[in-house]
């Protein structure tokens, strides 16, 4: 885990391990449990100014990825910093020939005890993760027939904000899945992934990223 521009102390990163590690393992309230945990293997802390705040597809995200980035295609690297666009991250998918710019992206103080208001449980990262294990958002293709490629996802027309809870915008069978990791809802709303998911994401481990 990369700490670029702000400082982070390692308190907010050993937490944001924890979330990651709880999300992922089926530890909160129905959710599927998934066969990935994380552990820290090190943390890199960096005052380059050209790098922050980090600016998505920028030359300045490919150079600072190209210098820090660690580890093979199973190794994930997380960069935290302020963000360009009032974004909170974003991800690479998995993909058969390891890049430089391998790994995720997110609002430092989207970390647990950051300053991120409703956006500040460490939910960021576990919803940038998912992408980097080859998920898409609930509401991708919106209420189209292949949606996110998940039959356990119920059909979303658009993302969900804060947590609209009873929201059904699609006449497909299923209300919004605004609990999903993988929707747009605050932290405190967000606590599950399915089966489906779980296999996708195992499917695209043992396709692209394992050792």
């Amino acid at each position: 885990m990369c700490g670029v521009g702000g400082y982070l102390p390692d308190s907010m990163i050993q937490q944001q391990i924890a979330v990651l590690n709880d999300s992922y393992d089926g530890g909160t309230v129905g959710g599927a449990a998934t066969p990935f945990a994380f552990r820290l293997q090190s943390i890199t802390r960096n005052v380059r100014p050209e790098w922050y705040p980090i600016v998505y597809g920028s030359s300045a995200e490919r150079a600072m990825k190209a210098a820090l980035r660690v580890g093979g295609k199973d190794t994930l690297n997380i960069y935290t910093g302020e963000l360009s666009d009032d974004l909170l991250g974003w991800a690479t998918f998995p993909q058969r020939k390891l890049h430089s710019s391998d790994g995720v992206v997110i609002l430092g103080e989207s970390m647990p005890g950051g300053s991120a208001g409703i956006y500040s449980l460490g939910d960021t990262a576990t919803h940038e993760v998912g992408h980097w294990l080859n998920l898409y958002h609930t509401f991708q293709g919106g209420c189209g027939k292949s949606g996110d490629q998940i039959a356990d996802t119920p059909a979303e027309a658009e993302p969900a904000f804060n947590c609209p809870t009873g929201r059904d915008t699609c006449t497909a069978a299923g209300l919004d899945p605004i609990t999903n990791f993988m929707d747009y809802s605050q932290d405190s709303c967000m606590y599950q992934f399915t089966a489906g998911q779980s296999a996708r994401m195992t499917d695209a481990w043992a396709a692209y990223r394992a050792p």
